[in-house]
């Protein structure tokens, strides 16, 4: 209504702009988006989906859920290749890349535009942040022990694996390839990974307490992740951009990314996907190197 009126509407729009972004009133993330100040969204590749192979296994980790996963290929059928783990955030599920992100066009995208072909890998995690919960549900572990061995099953390169996930799934990834380290992991990626640098601000999703926090936080552990390539992007209107800034900085080597307008959406990750799906081909590829 304000953008419609006169000219002193206009001009109050004006400053409420400044008082957003002084941080002064509610609603800044929304605000801005109205007035396009949170960068351009992405979209979607309009190309023929890559091939999809779903399934589901009963995890013991995650105290006998029904857990669905998927595998995405570039082409039009299954073939063996270096495959990325891709983590969904929290309120999604396996069927969340494809269904709001659009990794199954993304994918051939990226390889018809150059990135070397790897496989996409996705699985429900619930809402537990990929950790060891006090109930004893373990989705990470469920990735590592029950996930993997059923890609190799389906003929991927898990020797040559890449992390990668978007908000509560961008802790995931950094967390889990810390895990594993650099014998097995190549790449993790994260998109406006959920971090927190105090354990009172954390969510009670996934850290009931401090000692929790303490125990599964990836701030300070970021050794953890030495001779693997690390790419982490998020959005400076992003309720997580002050802690995934300090996280980056907690490297003693550069690692990739960038902070740059965006908000905590779709239309931020769907416009970072492409730079991601590129590192994660880097790493994944022989010969390549995924350090820019």
């Amino acid at each position: 209504m304000l953008l419609l009126g006169s000219g002193g509407a206009v001009a109050a729009v004006a400053a409420g702009g400044l008082a957003v972004d002084e941080g002064w009133l509610p609603g800044r993330t929304r605000a801005r988006g109205l007035l396009g100040l949170d960068g351009p969204g992405g979209h979607i590749p309009d190309v023929t989906p890559g091939h999809v192979v779903t399934g589901s296994f009963v995890s013991q980790h995650r105290l006998g859920a029904t857990t669905g996963w998927s595998v995405i290929y570039p082409g039009p059928r299954a073939e063996p290749l270096p495959v990325m783990v891709c983590l969904h955030g929290l309120g999604g599920d396996h069927t969340t890349a494809v269904s709001e992100l659009g990794l199954d066009r993304f994918l051939p995208a990226a390889v018809a535009d150059g990135v070397p072909p790897f496989a996409i890998a996705t699985v429900d995690g619930g809402t537990t942040y990929w950790h060891p919960r006090p109930n004893g549900e373990d989705a990470g572990a469920m990735v590592l022990a029950e996930l993997l061995p059923r890609l190799r099953a389906q003929g991927l390169h898990t020797d040559r694996l890449a992390f990668q996930g978007w908000s509560m799934g961008g802790y995931g990834a950094l967390r889990l390839a810390g895990v594993l380290g650099a014998t097995k992991v190549r790449a993790a990626a994260a998109l406006s990974a959920a971090l927190w640098t105090e354990p009172d601000d954390a969510s009670p999703s996934g850290f009931v307490d401090a000692t929790e926090y303490e125990t599964y936080s990836v701030m300070g552990r970021q050794d953890q992740l030495r001779g693997v390539g690390v790419r982490l992007d998020c959005g400076t209107d992003d309720p997580f951009y002050v802690a995934d800034k300090s996280y980056v900085a907690g490297f003693d080597h550069p690692v990739a990314g960038t902070f740059q307008p965006g908000a905590h959406t779709t239309a931020y990750w769907t416009r970072m996907l492409p730079a991601q799906l590129a590192f994660v081909g880097a790493a994944l590829s022989p010969g390549l190197s995924s350090s820019s």
